[in-house]
């Protein structure tokens, strides 16, 4: 079995528009939340998303490109460049057969899909977009970056809802721990705060209804009444140990384990018992060889909705048992909203940036916990500790459940 680095690292997210950045604003606690400009939402209800600001796509394609793309594609492409150059991938120098791309969306060209049932609807089928197809459909991000960097090994697209990227992480660690491939590009990318995807989600009674942008994604408050959608991608580049050395690559962590299983329960609410949840860290800790004493961190699901945040909680007591109430946990879409498809990606790049940095993000807006969250949810503001290994939790709607285990480098 091969070891599996993480050599890399791009994202495009609402409180930074690079991996650096984004690092940089999440330690600090930022809010990337505000009031909805992607369209005129007064109907929905809803009022604040998580929206990716001042993003400029010509840094990394031609505007013809752009066009004929989703802007979810956009955005994994953006991140996917980024990770690349960081990772100083020259293609030249690699085998392109053994360079993959598993990169998810769980939803895909939503926009493209709303805007192009209106116009056929409104000026006939005929005038519906050439690129229509391409644009949509959800595989497309993880192709347009293969296209884009040579990469002409395995590439595919994991669709697990909110869990997609986590799993997408998941497989490309597998992938190359089985010798299948030398380098994988991992993550996810997704861009739904439009009419539709609002819309939808706030059918669901899903998504917050608060106007107040530092009230709205509050993971494991009290207050909390729904998550606030965000938008953006994360990548990272996954490289077999012998590879990346041989090559002088910087190394940020390991990848040391994988969990994914299913609660079988609910098309959209979690098992309450957390057992699902909690196997499924459980499995992740097994193939990453350490105990639940290991564990220096947790970067939870925590998506700010009263049933996955009391489940969530229950899950990691049931995995970690006697050690829960020790462990930092804290939640990301405090700051960024819910990116769906693409949050367990940037969630794993925070997962880095602790495991490098030792530094734990805070869960912002955290005022007071409810009775059924009572774990240390690092509330308001970074914590400096040691951090060894890390977890990542993402649950998805259908019950899918997904984790991956990071070890800090020390250069073994």
């Amino acid at each position: 079995m091969k070891r599996v680095v993480i050599t890399g690292i791009g994202a495009v997210t609402p409180i930074g528009n690079t991996a650096d950045d984004f690092i940089k604003n999440l330690k600090c606690g930022v809010n990337g939340i505000g009031p909805i400009t992607n369209f005129d939402a007064t109907q929905t209800g809803i009022h604040v998303a998580a929206q990716v600001k001042d993003f400029d796509p010509t840094l990394y394609m031609e505007k013809k490109e752009v066009k004929r793309m989703d802007m979810f594609s956009v955005y994994g492409i953006a991140a996917a460049v980024q990770a690349v150059e960081d990772s100083h991938i020259n293609i030249n120098d690699i085998d392109a057969d053994r360079f993959g791309v598993i990169v998810s969306s769980g939803i895909g060209g939503m926009k493209t899909i709303q805007d192009q049932v209106i116009r056929m609807n409104q000026k006939g089928p005929k005038r519906v977009a050439p690129f229509f197809v391409p644009m949509s459909i959800g595989n497309m991000v993880a192709g347009n970056i293969a296209i884009k960097v040579g990469a002409k090994g395995i590439c595919t697209s994991v669709v697990t809802a909110c869990a997609s990227s986590t799993n997408a992480i998941g497989e490309a660690f597998r992938n190359i721990k089985h010798g299948d491939s030398d380098i994988i590009l991992a993550g996810g990318a997704e861009a739904t705060i439009c009419e539709i995807g609002i819309s939808g989600f706030a059918s669901l009674t899903a998504l917050s209804t608060s106007d107040d942008p530092n009230r709205a994604s509050i993971p494991f408050d009290k207050e909390r009444n729904g998550f606030v959608m965000g938008e953006g991608s994360g990548v990272l580049v996954l490289e077999e140990l012998e590879h990346a050395k041989d090559r002088g690559a910087n190394i940020y962590a390991e990848v040391v384990g994988y969990g994914s299983n299913c609660d079988a329960f609910h098309i959209t609410s979690p098992n309450p018992d957390g057992s699902g949840a909690g196997k499924c860290m459980t499995l992740a800790m097994e193939e990453a060889g350490i105990t639940a004493s290991e564990v220096s961190y947790i970067n939870a699901h925590g998506t700010s909705t009263p049933t996955n945040d009391g489940a969530e909680t229950t899950a990691i007591k049931y995995a970690m048992k006697e050690y829960a109430k020790d462990i930092p946990i804290s939640s990301t879409k405090s700051m960024v909203g819910h990116l769906l498809g693409a949050a367990g990606a940037i969630e794993a790049i925070t997962c880095l940036s602790a495991l490098r940095d030792n530094v734990i993000p805070p869960t912002i807006g955290l005022e007071e916990t409810d009775e059924t969250c009572d774990l240390d949810y690092v509330p308001t503001n970074s914590r400096k500790t040691e951090v060894e290994y890390a977890l990542s939790n993402s649950l998805g709607f259908g019950g899918h459940n997904a984790v991956i285990a990071m070890k800090k480098w020390r250069g073994e």
